[in-house]
């Protein structure tokens, strides 16, 4: 009772955060601005949060000032692994980076080679992260700081919770799901060269169709679990949405939170982003519009004030419907409209991007890549914003758009469902409607969702309505990492 105080509700806490990625050390998602922004917050609630990181090169470089504070000794590696201790850029939280060479020191992606494929090692260097945050959690260091809970997140640090559940002094243990199709899945072989205890390779523990699976490790040994936005803590249950992996968390459904995330305000606010051209509010949109023709500029489409601009942004793969948005291309750039896409992904589809882009030079712009500029310019100037998700566990970008008064036209699953509010009649009547919300996963509806945004476009008084709604909407972090204190001090209970 001495490591915390009681704030009615809420306990303030010891937190280990165990990640592969927060922003701005590395990100290659959505995952690192997460985990970049929910320390800080629940570090405001007064919860003693610290957050555990691989050393990446790049990690390293981005950190700056640092110091070796410890070194652990970790069974199978002929040297020691250095924690090198820094505070995540722009805040006080408390960092340590995971230093240890051969497992780390590689230039760019965190998980792919310069061919794009994983790394061959990474399930040793993941089954490393997680030997470091258990021994972290432990004590067994020269740090005297040790943490009451233990926030694991994602495949990578899925063993964190399988090494500490045997232990009898332990702190609590929370996973969060941050998309459930990354599973972190590799053969036997794998298996018995981590070391780990034989009786673990079965199918109530680790082994998962004859693979050993770092997820399901978080998922079954963990005190309490978590994903990202209330219906997707549904969908995951069922077959269609559950990988495989529904029938275990429909066992374990009374220890499973959806949590939504939040945004991080300070980064994403159109009233002083760096980013943009022109900031603007909720009070006084006019600036917007001079956000869009320098978004035009700058991507070489025509400058059109009374076209509207869609955005895209993300990952370009399956999941987040790149392929019906280019099934649906022909008949879009017969409407109306400009397209602007930002991001990387599957081979295939960047290419079709860059061919269409030619195509339609003028009225469909593409950048393959990321570009954390851009990303903001799209969200200030474009006036819509696309997210056909076959599934998304929660979606960040409909939530910058929201903030920037961008209507989103999102897909009915997980985050989106549980953000955006339809602009049906009776909702715009009552100033409860956001954006444009479909069900099916087809280019019709994808199309049939553009043109009845393209109706409210038109009607100036109505759209201007949704921004208004949209741009007023609270989706920050303090109130996420509320319910996350809550959800810390029920594992305490159960731990």
């Amino acid at each position: 009772m001495n490591d915390f105080l009681d704030f009615g509700l809420i306990n303030v806490q010891k937190i280990l955060f165990v990640a592969s990625e927060a922003h701005p050390l590395i990100k290659t998602g959505g995952l690192g601005d997460i985990v970049g922004s929910l320390p800080a917050a629940l570090k405001s609630l007064h919860a003693d949060v610290r957050l555990l990181l691989p050393a990446y090169r790049d990690a390293v470089t981005r950190a700056g000032k640092f110091k070796t504070i410890a070194a652990l000794n970790i069974p199978g590696l002929d040297s020691p692994v250095n924690i090198l201790e820094t505070n995540l850029p722009g805040t006080s939280v408390i960092t340590w980076l995971a230093d240890f060479p051969k497992a780390y020191d590689r230039p760019g992606n965190p998980y792919l080679d310069p061919h794009g494929q994983p790394w061959s090692d990474n399930a040793m260097r993941f089954g490393l992260l997680s030997h470091v945050g258990a021994a972290l959690a432990l004590g067994h260091s020269r740090i005297k700081w040790r943490p009451d809970v233990v926030h694991c997140h994602d495949w990578q640090t899925g063993l964190v919770p399988v090494l500490l559940a045997r232990e009898k002094s332990r702190p609590a243990t929370i996973f969060t799901i941050h998309n459930l199709a990354y599973q972190g899945l590799f053969p036997y072989q794998t298996f018995t060269a981590l070391g780990l205890p034989p009786d673990l390779w079965s199918p109530g523990a680790l082994e998962f169709h004859g693979q050993l699976s770092f997820i399901k490790g978080g998922l079954l040994f963990s005190d309490q679990l978590s994903t990202v936005s209330p219906t997707y803590a549904l969908e995951i249950q069922t077959p269609e949405h559950g990988c495989g992996l529904d029938g275990l968390l429909r066992v374990r459904a009374a220890h499973l939170s959806g949590i939504l995330n939040g945004i991080d305000f300070s980064e994403w606010n159109p009233t002083r982003d760096p980013f943009i051209d022109k900031h603007y509010s909720v009070r006084r949109p006019k600036n917007k519009a001079t956000n869009k023709l320098a978004l035009q500029k700058k991507l070489g489409l025509l400058p059109e004030n009374k076209m509207p601009i869609i955005g895209m942004v993300g990952r370009l793969v399956e999941q987040k419907g790149i392929d019906l948005m280019l099934d649906t291309l022909p008949a879009l750039m017969l409407r109306p409209l400009q397209l602007a896409v930002l991001g990387s992904g599957e081979t295939t589809y960047e290419e079709a991007l860059r061919q269409q882009a030619v195509r339609y030079a003028g009225r469909f712009a593409v950048h393959i890549g990321y570009d954390e500029q851009l990303a903001h310019q799209i969200e200030a100037g474009a006036d819509m914003f696309l997210m056909p998700s076959r599934f998304e566990p929660c979606g960040l970008n409909q939530l910058y758009s929201l903030r920037y008064g961008t209507i989103p036209i999102v897909r009915r699953v997980g985050g989106l469902a549980d953000t955006v509010v339809d602009a049906t009649e009776e909702n715009i009547r009552v100033g409860k409607a956001t954006g444009i919300v479909f069900q099916e996963a087809g280019a019709s509806a994808l199309l049939t969702s553009v043109d009845r945004a393209l109706a409210l476009w038109r009607d100036r008084d109505r759209w201007k309505c949704l921004m208004r709604a949209g741009m007023r909407q609270d989706f920050s972090w303090h109130r996420s990492a509320q319910d996350y204190l809550k959800l810390y001090r029920e594992a305490r209970r159960l731990g």
